[in-house]
């Protein structure tokens, strides 16, 4: 039997999980905040989007006033029935896009080099996952008519999923903290310094 919490009869493994991903906090370049979580994929889920911006130091070195250089959604799904395909009762779904520069999106390796970001970041952050898949996508837009004086722009859309593996609550923040690295990798930053956390993630 699932336990459930006694208030309002959300499984408490759920609940705990929401807890820890409530903490996340805003860093110097990526904002987050809670969103409406797609209602049919799972019985109990819980979402969160993100957007890095670029600071002065970013602007003035590109030499571009882009401020917003990347967006994304996770979700985090939980069925206690555990369904055969997600190997787990949770499932994590991401979603992240991002214009990139022109010769970075005419790179005929782009979707193998952004989904070893993906492993990467899972990996740097000691992230324990089964069932993983997902697409990459080049998104190129060209304006014409009056809006013919806008330039060409490529964008990266990045869709993935995994299962996490996780035996206590607080490490569900691994799994968020490597996505908001990822976050930062496709947004052309480095990911978040040694030592600062938009979690507070389980000691290691």
């Amino acid at each position: 039997m699932v336990n459930t919490s006694p208030l309002n009869r959300i499984p408490a493994e759920f609940s705990a999980v929401t807890s820890v991903l409530r903490e996340a906090r805003d860093t110097n370049n990526v904002s987050i905040s809670e969103i409406p979580a797609p209602a049919k994929l799972a019985p109990y889920s819980y979402a969160l989007g993100a957007e890095v911006t670029a600071d002065e130091n970013f602007i003035a070195a590109s030499g571009e006033s882009i401020e917003e250089l990347a967006t994304g959604r996770i979700v985090v799904l939980f069925d206690p029935e555990a369904p055969e395909e997600w190997e787990g009762p949770f499932r994590i779904v991401s979603y992240i896009r991002a214009e990139l520069e022109h010769e970075l999106g005419n790179e005929t390796m782009l979707g193998h080099v952004a989904w070893s970001w993906l492993e990467d970041a899972l990996e740097a952050n000691d992230c324990e996952l089964v069932a993983a898949g997902g697409t990459t996508t080049r998104v190129l837009s060209e304006s014409f008519g009056t809006l013919a004086t806008r330039p060409a722009t490529i964008d990266l859309e990045l869709r993935a999923s995994w299962t996490p593996i996780i035996t206590e609550p607080e490490m569900i923040g691994d799994h968020l903290e490597a996505w908001i690295d990822l976050l930062c990798t496709v947004a052309g930053l480095p990911p978040l310094p040694e030592g600062v956390s938009a979690l507070p993630g389980r000691r290691r």
